[in-house]
């Protein structure tokens, strides 16, 4: 059985791009299930993704197909005890990895905040398998998440930080130089 909570939509901020995610309840856990159209230099990209979390929002697998300029995509994302596996390859370096980034759409961000509590100060430490940019190869991308005393969400990545605002859903409804949206509970 599946339960809708709440239905994310996003614009990008830089080039073309909207993307959609809904988040239900599943019987074992959560799931995502989205889909990403974007544009870059005249050329387009569609991909759907389902994401699948256990009860703990620990990520379990995750499926993406499309095509990203020209390229036909179809991954199989999945945990197992050695690492996460990219099309049943083992993907170095990702033991240990408890959430699943996928650098295309901001969908992923929920998981880690769905454990981060409500008080300011609090914060949650991840390491992500990070589906790439390229979509060939998945690695390891320490995180953290802090809850500020405005309600927004501090992300630093060794890369990257930002200040993220975010709905009572957890989804990212403002991601600096990438993404602004809102969402529809239920």
């Amino acid at each position: 059985m599946t339960q809708p909570l709440a239905t994310a939509h996003w614009q990008r901020t830089v080039g073309e791009g909207t993307d959609r995610c809904t988040l239900s309840r599943v019987d074992q856990g959560w799931i995502l299930v989205g889909y990403a159209v974007w544009r870059v230099d005249g050329v387009g990209s569609r991909l759907s993704y389902d994401v699948r979390c256990g009860p703990d929002w620990q990520s379990l697998s995750a499926d993406v197909a499309g095509e990203v300029e020209g390229r036909p995509i179809k991954l199989r994302l999945a945990h197992s005890d050695e690492g996460w596996l990219l099309n049943d390859v083992l993907q170095p370096g990702t033991q240990g990895c408890t959430d699943l980034d996928l650098s295309f759409t901001p969908a992923t961000n929920l998981l880690p905040i769905r454990r981060l509590g409500g008080v300011p100060g609090e914060q949650v430490a991840t390491q992500a398998a990070w589906l790439k940019p390229d979509l060939d190869e998945i690695a390891r991308l320490d995180q953290i998440y802090e809850r500020t005393p405005g309600g927004q969400v501090q992300y630093n990545s060794p890369s990257f930080s930002a200040l993220l605002d975010v709905d009572t859903s957890g989804f990212v409804t403002s991601y600096p130089e990438g993404w602004h949206g809102w969402v529809d509970e239920g």
